[in-house]
């Protein structure tokens, strides 16, 4: 049996960069749908797509379509235009892959898709699983739309996973630098009262379990994709700071000024969601990184 052909959709950015050089190429013939006519990228073939005009320019044909594309949630303030690219951008390139797919009349093996648990929006202390109702935010709007879009894709494909994903720890990108910025000042914050619950994975187990999920094929449907620690966000920059035995002050950033710099966008680091995840833990899959304090560490250390 030859390899199995893996197209990544978003494969340019920070996870989609560390999964594509995850993935066993001795097994896989591994794509990213790039807009440029690069040839390869960061060691990998792409192949161009235009999301706008829902086009793919290839007869190459996927095994599988991990599909991460969307425009970054907290790169800028959420202007009317930003939100409406926030939205397109993933549900264009999941029509994108739709379109590609039944023109070509071609079916995939598995299409892993990527949402966030923005879904739920601010929920306090309640605890999510994966049949949680929907929130009544812009994340939630934008989330179920998202998954709306994967969930077309159930007719060209075999088998579905949705990834609800929480905040991805790496230190080349994401939150993770932007929390820890005023280090050298031994300075470190907490958002609002801190006790929102802050749903967190380390990039490593992220990517460990969409490799999971492509390769078992008793996975399906959505999943709660974040570590299993319930933590909120004061408890975890006191881990971090004890894991790595920092000193100094740790201090609120208040609600209200979080308010007024970032506008609605507060919701990203003010919204609380305690995360259930026995439905990943149930699947059979094994965290490597439990514990904040100690996922922290290790990426310092790997600068993962």
């Amino acid at each position: 049996m030859g390899k199995q052909i893996v197209w990544i959709a978003g494969g340019s950015g920070l996870v989609g960069k560390h999964l594509a050089s995850f993935l066993n190429k001795r097994q896989y013939d591994v794509y990213i749908l790039s807009r440029s006519q690069s040839d390869v990228v960061d060691g990998v073939r792409t192949i161009q797509w235009d999301t706008d005009a829902l086009t793919i320019n290839t007869d190459i044909l996927p095994h599988h379509i991990i599909n991460l594309a969307g425009a970054g949630i907290a790169d800028k303030r959420w202007s009317a235009q930003r939100k409406n690219l926030l939205v397109s951008s993933r549900v264009n390139s999941t029509r994108t892959l739709l379109k590609y797919l039944q023109d070509k009349k071609h079916k995939v093996t598995s299409y892993l898709g990527a949402s966030a648990v923005g879904f739920y929006g601010h929920r306090h202390d309640e605890l999510l699983t994966e049949e949680s109702s929907l929130g009544t935010e812009f994340m939630s709007e934008c989330c179920v739309l998202w998954e709306q879009a994967s969930l077309d894709m159930t007719s060209v494909a075999g088998r579905m996973c949705i990834f609800r994903i929480g905040i991805v720890l790496s230190t080349l990108g994401g939150a993770l630098p932007k929390m820890l910025m005023t280090k050298a000042m031994r300075i470190f914050s907490y958002f609002g009262d801190g006790r929102q619950y802050y749903p967190w994975i380390h990039i490593r187990d992220l990517t460990r379990f969409i490799v999971f999920c492509l390769e078992n094929e008793n996975t399906q449907g959505i999943y709660n994709t974040v570590a299993p620690q319930q933590i909120t966000n004061q408890s975890m920059m006191k881990e971090i700071m004890a894991h790595n035995g920092w000193r100094g002050l740790l201090l609120s950033a208040p609600s209200f000024v979080l308010k007024i710099v970032l506008g609605e966008m507060s919701a990203v680091v003010l919204n609380s969601n305690r995360t259930d995840t026995r439905k990943i833990t149930d699947s059979g899959f094994v965290f490597e990184y439990t514990q904040v304090g100690y996922a922290v560490k290790n990426l310092l250390y790997t600068r993962m």
